[in-house]
């Protein structure tokens, strides 16, 4: 049996399209049409990723992803609508991994599932205290960090910053997220200082920081650790 995914929209043709794409590749595929349903078939169905449209009757979709995420972690994909980034932005501050543009392909969606699956199953397991991807390596209780075997200085914060990227790997932290747990409350609107460290930790880190392979932007919205 494959995984289990909730997929959440009011639109009767997007529903019956999603739940045939994703059933052909092996998942199995609930549909809900509003918010309360949603919330609903989380608690008895037990996804392992919700497909999330934010445009909801009864319970809008921001609502819907605060609820789950009070009890649950469950991967969460919100969908949104070209010209609602400040929904995308919110539904992410709330504790959603990732959002697709509607219109979208297919095989976007199942790479951003996979992702998220992924994602998931690293965060099920006990905390990992040595992270590798690729050639780079986080020594967690040690607070190490090497390139191709070699030693890499990081500042405090910029350490700091890698760490919650890194173990939040696949999944998009918004800006005010990040500052938020690196500098406060009080400095979550600091975009210029955000910047600056981003751009600090690539140069130390990536292979070409001018095409950057671990920390991707996600303009107006954020970053994103590349697994």
């Amino acid at each position: 049996m494959g995984e289990r995914i909730l997929v959440v929209d009011d639109e009767p043709q997007m529903g019956r399209l999603l739940k045939t794409g994703l059933s052909a590749r092996g998942y199995e595929v609930a549909v809900a049409v509003d918010g309360e349903e949603a919330l609903d078939q989380a608690v008895r169905w037990k996804p392992d990723v919700i497909v999330l449209d934010l445009g909801l009757p009864l319970i809008d979709g921001l609502e819907v992803c605060r609820r789950i995420r009070g009890w649950s972690q469950v991967p969460i994909i919100v969908l949104s609508a070209r010209d609602g980034e400040q929904d995308k932005v919110e539904a992410l501050d709330l504790g959603a991994d990732d959002y697709l543009i509607k219109p979208f392909g297919m095989d976007e969606l199942l790479a951003r599932i996979r992702v998220a699956l992924r994602h998931s199953t690293r965060a099920s397991v006990t905390e990992e205290p040595v992270l590798t991807f690729g050639e780079l390596r986080i020594d967690r209780p040690r607070r190490i960090v090497t390139l191709k075997g070699q030693d890499i200085h990081l500042t405090p914060t910029e350490y700091e910053l890698l760490r919650l990227l890194s173990s939040h790997a696949g999944k998009v932290l918004t800006h005010r997220t990040i500052l938020r747990a690196i500098w406060g409350t009080s400095y979550e609107q600091d975009l210029p200082t955000l910047r600056v460290f981003i751009t600090q930790l690539r140069r130390k880190i990536e292979p070409d920081p001018a095409q950057p392979t671990f920390i991707l932007t996600e303009p107006g919205i954020g970053y994103r650790f590349q697994m």
